[in-house]
Order: structure tokens, then sequence, then C-alpha cells
């Protein structure tokens, strides 16, 4: 059988929209029991000629509530369904649920989706202690995003060293403190492009500081950052960005990128591969140099707010 959707309509439900092309509803209206010879070969029962094809669209309307879908009906259909829609109907009424509930109904959804499962040794077999059902609802259902609780460190505790070189030369030596990395350039400065100045409007987290006073750079050279920063609570250093080179540039714009990969404490052993990206932000200078009138820092990797940001540097090696 092609089963689209399976309805039950003893318990009051509003009226339903189909939204597949082909959607079989099944009108069992008999008071007690319908045999399973009601079943046509096409795949639609047949109770009562109550069994209808829909087009996308049409909307049904409940029975009255005494309609009551025989149970010998609900033992033959529902071995048919998959899992999430098994689990859908176990919330319709009461006998459905009943019905659904029969662990060897479970035991055939464990088979389809593991069926090495099928092949469990001994007298004890995967799932017969706890249940069929609790297998399968424990290890199909995704794990829903927590939420971080607050970080024990604040941008107040913060500093950040940044330094950047135009080949050996230091253009740019400043302390930055935390909450000014957290408010970021409120204020986007004329002459920037169109670009530009979406991107520090919208609504997208991002780390941005103010530079001052500005400076100029050209590609012909090799341009460095390093980037440090403390914790003033616990007067400890960690390093973010060690001398990287700006090595994509993107034209359109006006930025152009680091990175480096953290270096996080041996009590996290597995976590890595997370990098920090540093921008320089540019405006049009000229005989064709950019002048640099701000430094984004980012995480996108994984840190896209205050908080996971805080979480991400509590855990970094601090010295």
């Amino acid at each position: 059988w092609r089963l689209e959707g399976f309805f039950g309509f003893d318990c009051g439900l509003p009226a339903l929209h189909c939204t597949h092309s082909s959607l079989f509803f099944f009108f069992c209206c008999c008071p007690k029991s319908v045999p399973l010879s009601a079943v046509d070969r096409s795949g639609a029962i047949a109770c009562h000629r109550f069994s209808i094809s829909l087009a996308s669209g049409d909307a049904v309307t409940p029975m009255a509530a005494n309609v009551v879908c025989p149970g010998e009906v609900l033992k033959a259909v529902f071995p048919l369904l998959n899992g999430v829609d098994l689990a859908s109907c176990m919330c319709v009424c009461r006998q459905w649920r009943l019905a659904a509930s029969d662990d060897y109904l479970w035991k055939l959804q464990c088979a389809r989706r593991w069926p090495s499962t099928r092949k469990s040794p001994g007298r004890h077999p995967i799932g017969a202690g706890v249940g069929y059902y609790k297998l399968f609802t424990s290890l199909y259902k995704k794990q829903r995003l927590r939420a971080l609780p607050a970080s024990s460190l604040s941008f107040e505790a913060l500093e950040f060293y940044v330094d950047i070189w135009l080949d050996s030369k230091s253009v740019y030596s400043d302390v930055v403190a935390g909450p000014v990395v957290q408010l970021g350039i409120l204020d986007p400065p004329l002459g920037i492009c169109e670009s530009m100045r979406n991107h520090l409007k919208s609504s997208t987290y991002k780390m941005t500081i103010p530079v001052c006073p500005r400076f100029e750079v050209s590609f012909t050279e090799m341009i460095h950052v390093s980037l440090l920063v403390r914790r003033r609570d616990k007067d400890q250093v960690a390093c973010i960005i060690d001398k990287s080179g700006f090595n994509y540039v993107d034209g359109p714009g006006y930025k152009a990128h680091a990175y480096d990969y953290l270096q996080f404490s041996p009590q996290h052993p597995f976590v890595s591969e997370i990098r920090a990206w540093l921008a320089l932000l540019f405006i049009d200078a000229k005989g064709g140099r950019m002048e640099v009138f701000g430094i984004e820092l980012d995480f996108c990797d994984v840190a896209n707010s205050d908080n996971e940001v805080l979480w991400l540097l509590d855990i970094l090696d601090w010295k």
C-alpha cells in the first residue's frame, strides 16, 4: 500500500487540508468491525464505500465524533507507516495510542532503520530490555541545541592587544578594552562604500574596533597581524592570532582577511580546528592605496553571540 496520510475522526479534529498530490483518507464508519477483505488491491480501504482520493488543496471536514476506526484496520495499516507517522498516530486518540504502542510495531521500525538489530544474538536481544519504542525514539530524535548558560568571563575583564606590520615595519599598535570591542563601530565614517555601510549596519553579529589614528596600506607590501587577549581578573594572556598574513582580499567588500587556528587549554583536548578571523576595513586613499578605518574580529565557525564568544575565549590556552 502507498499511504500518504492516515487520520481518525473520532476526536473532533478540525478541517484537514491536503498538501500532497495524492492523499488517501480512510473513513471507517463501521460501528464495530470491518473485515480485511475490505482492502482492495489498489491500496485504498473500501470501508462502506467511504474510501476517497483527494486532489491537492481539497479540504475534508471531520465526521461525527461517534465514528470509530476498526482495530483490525489499524493493525493492518500501522505496520506500513514510518516511525514519525506512527508516533503522530499515537497523538490522535486513546484507541490509536493503544494500537500504536504495540512494541512489535516499534521492533519493525528499529529493524527498518537499523537492519543489524534483527541479528542481535543471545536470549536478550537489543531493545528487549528497555522496549523497542524507547529504543527507537531515544536514538532517532535529534538533540536540540541547548542555550549556553552565562559565561563566567566578561568583556569588562578583557583587553585586546593588536599589532599590524607592513613588511617588517610596525604601522599600528594598540590596546583595546573589551567593552570597546563589544560595542563596535556605531557611526560608520564618511567615504566608505555602500556594501561596507550595509555590512556595518546589518544585524549579523560582529566585533569591530575603530582604528585611530588611521593608517594606509598597499597590497604590494606584506601585511601581518598579531592579536593577544588578556584577562585582567586572573592576569593571564592568550594568543588569538600569531602574526598571520592577509591572504584573502575582498575588493568589492573593501576588506582583507587573515586567520589563525585557536590554541585551547589541555583540559579541552577534543576541541580543535577553530579559526579566528581578523579583517581590515578600508576606505579609498590616494595613489591606489587603502586607508584602514576599522578592524573586525569574528569566530564565525562556532561563535555568533557575546556569550558564545566569551565561552570560546574562556577555554583558550591561557598563560
